[in-house]
């Protein structure tokens, strides 16, 4: 289902959002995580960009991307600005993850439906999410392990 812009719009009222952006937020909309791929030489890039960084194409769509990856960076919030959920006082966990699609290809979220001393580098996750004021927000939580 194809969402318009005004319902996009409406969905994420506090957010920027612009002709770049839009498949992103289209994409949470509909439970996805979007990333804007180049239509002509397949680069993947994060942040979103009319044009592609590597061959300059304007063909760029935003596109589903699996959730699967690897935790590159993981910080812990200590200070921030008030938001639902967020224990600053404990530390609030926040990850960059490598994904699967496209090496050097990071998403960063918050980690959720993990324990502490399970949160590390290199640990597998899968794409989430969390709602805050009413809207989707991508989070990930680690992988479940297939038999």
């Amino acid at each position: 289902m194809a969402f318009s812009d005004e319902q996009v719009l409406a969905r994420f009222p506090h957010e920027r959002i612009d002709q770049d952006n839009v498949g992103f937020y289209r994409g949470l909309h509909a439970g996805e995580l979007r990333i804007n791929r180049c239509g002509d030489c397949g680069e993947w890039h994060m942040p979103h960009r009319a044009v592609c960084p590597r061959c300059w194409s304007g063909n760029v769509i935003a596109t589903k991307v699996s959730g699967r990856g690897t935790v590159h960076l993981l910080t812990f919030l200590h200070l921030g600005a008030p938001a639902p959920g967020v224990d600053y006082a404990k530390g609030h966990p926040v990850a960059t993850v490598e994904l699967a699609e496209q090496v050097g290809l990071r998403f960063t979220a918050t980690l959720v439906n993990c324990e502490r001393r399970e949160m590390q580098i290199g640990l597998p996750v899968e794409l989430s999410f969390i709602e805050r004021d009413g809207c989707p927000v991508p989070a990930f939580q680690p992988a479940r392990r297939v038999a």
